[in-house]
């Protein structure tokens, strides 16, 4: 009975972690939506008419009414109410996991790897999703002021898609092998492993799971090279600003290590016993 209280709760938590994880996804695509409105609107034509406006404005006074100021008012509003809920959800999100890897410690290594496995496969899902990095690269111009040069926000699937199209393919296939396939079938094979523990399939991917585990901080180094990536310019980057992905992508790393060193044990156990 304690057993099946401990799987339902565990059960919510992980509902839960999808409801925010989602919920962080879509605040996260909102504010990279409507940051990129703003972008729009500092272009080099865009700035001539806002310095144009600013000038009636100057002439006629309160007779003038800025419509643009009035929008760009409004969208930068609405972006940062969508940053605050995008960081809010995914706070909620990271305390859930850790909830979730908490209350495993008290079942059993099995449960434990089952639930820890889940868990890594939600939060790998948001971290290749969800937006990671933004960057922006702009100059000052005399009489215009400040033009927006260059602008990106992509998450790690939409980063690889983009590489692709440009000619980069080397660089897209290894972060694709890397961030993405290495990782689903690294959580993959933790699942068969709980859930088909005494079967003689279970044991014979036992070399192929430490295999993979070998590659797990791997994970961390493809993000950092991916970053570095993103932000090479030959111009001066002039904002680079992490987004949710990846909060989400590193905390899979983690939870994977910790579920690996579980599903290890679990497998070394069963070992002995049979």
């Amino acid at each position: 009975m304690k057993k099946l209280m401990i799987y339902s709760v565990l059960s919510v938590v992980l509902g839960f972690m999808v409801f925010f994880g989602a919920k962080a996804y879509t605040q996260a695509k909102l504010y990279e939506e409507t940051t990129t409105e703003l972008v729009s609107y500092q272009d080099a034509g865009q700035q001539a008419s806002l310095q144009l406006e600013k000038f009636a404005k100057r002439l006629l006074g309160d007779l003038y009414e800025d419509a643009q100021k009035i929008n760009l008012d409004k969208i930068r509003a609405k972006q940062e109410a969508a940053m605050h809920k995008a960081q809010e959800y995914t706070l909620y999100f990271m305390y859930l996991l850790a909830a979730m890897l908490l209350i495993s410690f008290f079942v059993s290594l099995r449960a434990f790897t089952l639930f820890g496995s889940l868990s890594a496969m939600v939060t790998l899902v948001f971290g290749l999703i969800t937006p990671v990095l933004m960057v922006t690269i702009h100059k000052e111009v005399e009489y215009l002021g400040d033009i927006v040069l260059s602008f990106e926000s992509k998450g790690v699937i939409g980063s690889i898609a983009k590489l692709y199209e440009s000619g980069d393919v080397i660089v897209a296939i290894v972060i694709l092998l890397f961030s993405v396939v290495t990782p689903v079938l690294k959580v993959f094979s933790l699942l068969v492993v709980s859930v088909f523990m005494e079967s003689n399939f279970a044991h014979g991917i036992v070399k192929f799971f430490k295999m993979i585990g070998k590659w797990s901080m791997v994970d961390v180094f493809v993000v950092a090279v991916f970053l570095v990536y993103l932000t090479a310019n030959k111009g001066d980057v002039s904002r680079a600003e992490v987004e949710a992905g990846l909060y989400f992508f590193l905390a899979y790393v983690i939870v994977s290590m910790l579920v690996s060193l579980s599903a290890d044990k679990m497998l070394s156990a069963n070992k002995n016993v049979y």
